[in-house]
């Protein structure tokens, strides 16, 4: 009885079509649900420092001295608790594939000085 299943799925996968496709040249529609990987609205971005704290990986950096805000892709497993924890809603998960790279690296965002935070320093 096994061998006649084994039989029918080596035809099916012999004739059929193939399940994998060629990426990044094309590229499959993200399934309902997937999270995606991490964004950062910089405009809104308070430099708080509690995703960085909360990141069970570690993925996220935020330099208050130097204004940026970074993130490790490698390490970050899309989890989801840094867009949970902010308290300004500045990230969000973007439902797309994060795109292949061939180094590690990480993506650093300057963030801008705000207007209320410049005008109560002058």
């Amino acid at each position: 009885m096994g061998s006649f299943k084994l039989g029918k799925m080596t035809l099916k996968s012999l004739f059929g079509k193939p399940e994998t496709i060629q990426y990044p040249a094309e590229q499959k529609t993200p399934p309902p649900g997937l999270k995606g990987h991490v964004t950062n609205n910089v405009d809104a971005c308070i430099l708080c420092g509690i995703c960085m704290k909360r990141c069970p990986c570690d993925a996220i950096t935020v330099d208050k001295p130097a204004r940026t805000w970074s993130i490790n892709r490698f390490r970050c497993v899309q989890c989801g608790t840094c867009v949970r924890e902010c308290p300004k809603q500045c990230l969000a998960m973007e439902p797309t594939y994060t795109p292949p790279a061939t180094e590690k690296r990480s993506d650093v965002f300057e963030v801008p000085e705000h207007a209320k935070a410049a005008a109560g320093q002058s």
